[in-house]
């Protein structure tokens, strides 16, 4: 038999919700200083074999990220993106990571390219790593450092895969953190919509599309931001 909850006190299950219902009502955009000097958007698998595999969403993912893209650049935040690939053979992939044997199984990832869709700029990194996450086996975290960036805009394909490691490492590695749902997806509709009101809500900051450009768009809608001088 399961363990008894005595009278008056919590379940376990419910302290963690509310712990995590509590995290999704805090909005630092609208309490924090969010600078454009310190802040990345990272843009992650947006490459030409994950976007093939769900060619029915691909255009308006494709077309929001772009829009992010483009109103990053304009505020002067910096923009990464990050993609997964593996040398020919899959040496990378150990016999004993499980994500890894699936993706080495699909053939894919090997030479593919970055959506050029989003117009990527000389001057912005890509990442490459050979993990779900961006983070694992890459110098991703001391470039970020080494600029100052402690705030990250993340969004990526797909919301359990990349986004979730990605999303984990950051928050233990102490960035503030704000997803986009709108450039993010994922073929489990149900899982992607639950992730995003539970372990993205708890950790990150979950913004549309809409308020993310209107936050790019307005100076005066980030706390603490001042333009330096003309």
């Amino acid at each position: 038999m399961p363990p008894s909850t005595e009278i008056g006190q919590a379940d376990p299950d419910d302290r963690i919700a509310g712990a995590q219902a509590a995290a999704a009502t805090q909005r630092p955009l609208e309490h924090d200083a969010v600078m454009p000097e310190r802040t990345a958007l990272l843009v992650m698998h947006y490459q030409t074999d994950i976007l093939g595999l769900f060619p029915s969403v691909a255009p308006a993912l494709l077309a929001n990220t772009r829009s992010l893209c483009n109103a990053a650049r304009q505020t002067g935040v910096s923009v990464y993106f990050a993609n997964i690939q593996f040398s020919p053979g899959y040496p990378e992939v150990s016999p004993l990571n499980k994500n890894g044997q699936g993706i080495k199984q699909l053939g894919l990832f090997m030479g593919d390219e970055l959506s050029p869709e989003l117009g990527r700029l000389p001057s912005e990194p890509l990442i490459i790593a050979h993990r779900a996450s961006v983070f694992f086996g890459t110098d991703l975290q001391v470039r970020l450092s080494a600029r100052g960036i402690d705030t990250l805009m993340m969004v990526g394909i797909a919301s359990t895969g990349v986004v979730l490691s990605s999303v984990a490492h950051a928050s233990d590695a102490d960035f503030r953190l704000l997803t986009v749902k709108d450039c993010c997806y994922d073929p489990d509709p149900v899982v992607h919509d639950h992730l995003f009101a539970t372990a993205f809500a708890s950790r990150t900051t979950v913004l549309s599309l809409a308020e993310a450009l209107s936050w790019l768009s307005q100076p005066s809608a980030r706390p603490g931001h001042h333009s330096a001088a003309t």
